[in-house]
């Protein structure tokens, strides 16, 4: 057994984080024995407190927090830890100023607290903005698209994840911009939730509002599938009037067009993806998956699937954009990171979500709504 599954870590990546940034943070503060002191305390404390807040925390680490507790402060624990490694990582480069240039290196240990400063200003920022949604609106062309499927509007919200990160009251102003589109179908991507602690009844109601002409569907994300609930939501969805399809498909009509909208439940990262789902594919018609995994597209374009629509990756949550480049930790993940993807004949969006996952901070990658417009090229 590994270490995560040992301490019974439900976020790994959140352990490593806080691992790293804590041992930096004493490697900082060991010149001055005060300050070591202080710091190696506030290390262990906060290191304590982040296994303790683990879901599936092993003894001695167990314990009973509220909910919005055992989410808050791991997700500011590791932001803290973040911006110690970029304090790390400034202080090292000043370190390294040559000492026989005494002007420059005075000019950079003047301005080591204001470098020191700015991954703490830039994280508050993240926090406070993590609600700023956008409202996409994209015309995605096909050229063999039938003619009463032309400006078909469909609307995209994906990675809700309702939790203490994000409020129904946040969820309800989504809801409300996103009937002001007037879609014809409303999509959902999957992770509508955090934990099985989470209000899932609540964001499925909330869901249930959205205005549509032709239904409201969806696909199970990840994190529905490690809470145990698909089959709940898929239940309590369907009493409410959301459909979540789960390797089946729906063919609806649109005029004399068919669109055939087939939906799979999560596909485990670097699994055999789309299994069976060949059968579902049906000729002549216009061939719409929702994944929540962006990553089954090259398979879903051999199968013949015209669309994907997915979700997962929160636009990389924390985003910075370089010389027309995105970089993020999605990208380490998946080639689909966020917006639309072409291949041959298929296409892919991959919605950069409303919600925010381990840390209360998006920066570069805002909450999305989508909507998708199909036309003809």
């Amino acid at each position: 057994m590994d270490l995560t599954g040992l301490l019974g870590l439900n976020d790994p990546i959140g352990f490593f984080i806080c691992l790293i940034g804590f041992a930096l943070q004493i490697w900082i503060a060991r010149k001055n024995r005060t300050t070591l002191i202080i710091s190696s305390i506030v290390a262990v404390a906060g290191f304590f407190t982040f296994l303790t807040m683990q879901e599936n925390a092993a003894p001695p680490y167990r314990r009973t927090y509220p909910n919005i507790v055992r989410i808050w402060l791991p997700g500011l624990t590791m932001a803290w830890c973040i911006c110690v490694m970029f304090m790390w990582a400034a202080i090292t480069v000043r370190n390294r100023i040559p000492a026989f240039n005494p002007k420059r290196r005075a000019l950079f240990r003047a301005t080591t607290a204001a470098i020191c400063a700015a991954p703490v200003a830039v994280t508050a920022f993240g926090i406070l903005t993590r609600k700023n949604f956008i409202v996409n609106e994209i015309d995605l062309k096909f050229p063999s698209l039938p003619r009463d499927l032309h400006n078909l509007r469909l609307v995209q919200l994906s990675d809700i994840h309702l939790s203490p990160f994000y409020l129904e009251k946040d969820l309800v102003h989504v809801i409300d911009a996103a009937n002001e589109l007037r879609p014809d179908l409303a999509i959902v991507t999957g992770d509508m939730i955090t934990s099985v602690n989470d209000p899932l009844d609540v964001c499925l109601r909330q869901l249930s509002r959205l205005k549509n002409v032709s239904g409201i569907w969806g696909c199970m994300g990840n994190h529905e599938r490690y809470s145990h609930v698909q089959d709940y939501a898929a239940a309590r969805g369907a009493s409410l009037g959301i459909k979540f399809l789960r390797f089946e498909a729906a063919r609806l009509k649109f005029g004399s067009a068919g669109l055939n909208l087939v939906g799979v439940d999560y596909q485990p990262l670097h699994s055999d993806y789309l299994l069976g789902t060949e059968e579902l594919v049906s000729v002549g018609d216009f061939n719409l998956l929702l994944s929540h995994n962006p990553d089954v597209f090259p398979v879903a374009a051999s199968k013949g699937f015209d669309l994907v629509m997915a979700g997962h990756t929160h636009g990389g949550q924390i985003n910075f954009e370089v010389l027309d480049y995105n970089l993020n930790i999605a990208d380490f993940l998946t080639p689909y990171t966020k917006g639309l993807y072409t291949q041959t004949a298929s296409s892919i969006y991959v919605n950069s979500g409303i919600g925010t996952i381990g840390m209360p901070i998006r920066l570069g990658s805002p909450p999305e709504i989508t909507l998708l417009r199909l036309c003809a090229s």
